[in-house]
């Protein structure tokens, strides 16, 4: 019995570990979103430009990680003088915050092609943690034979948690903003190519 334990214990030590695999975000074929309130509506908006990695093995969500960069700048809600106010120092200040990242932290919840996605995002050099609610859309080949994963991803976070505060009160009452953006993310990766291969 000594002998099998201290076999299993070598084999396990020259197992390698189990690893993900990293898929990179296709920026072009995903979207960042989000939607706040507006009066008695609510408003759609995205940001253009991103990147960031996901680390992905269907079946080992104790694997699975993902960073990502925004750049806030690009917000657009298709209407010009309001980007540019987004812009400015009563909203995301692109000029003094540069940048708006996420950091995943853990995932729990999983159920089926479920799960919780726990991560730290920063904007306007804040740091808080967020849960997203997370949805695996699997994996499949391209037409040029590039692994490609689905993963579409939902929250709300409360825009003061970031000192974004800027508001206006109406003339009849109540407040022109809601604190509350629901943000909507829906992500194509491709898988990295083993070394000397290239992608399309």
């Amino acid at each position: 019995m000594r002998k099998l334990a201290v076999l299993a214990v070598v084999l396990a030590l020259l197992t390698p570990a189990s690893k993900a695999e990293t898929y990179d975000i296709d920026s072009t074929h995903s979207e960042i979103g989000f939607r706040i309130r507006h009066l008695v509506g609510r408003v759609p908006g995205r940001f253009t430009k991103f990147s960031g990695t996901i680390d992905f093995t269907p079946g080992k969500p104790e694997t699975w990680k993902v960073e990502a960069a925004i750049d806030p700048a690009s917000i657009n809600t298709d209407n010009e003088k309001r980007d540019a106010h987004l812009r400015a120092p009563d909203f995301f200040d692109v000029a003094n915050h540069p940048a708006m990242s996420f950091k995943s932290a853990k995932v729990t919840d999983v159920k089926g092609e479920s799960a919780k996605l726990h991560g730290d995002l920063t904007m306007r050099g804040v740091a808080k943690r967020v849960v997203l609610d997370l949805e695996l859309g699997g994996t499949t080949k391209d037409p040029w034979g590039n692994r490609r994963a689905g993963f579409s991803a939902k929250g709300r976070i409360n825009r003061k948690d970031f000192g974004i505060v800027w508001n206006k009160t109406l003339d009849a009452g109540g407040l022109m903003l809601g604190e509350e953006v629901d943000v909507i993310i829906e992500v194509e990766a491709l898988l990295r190519p083993a070394e000397g291969k290239g992608k399309k």
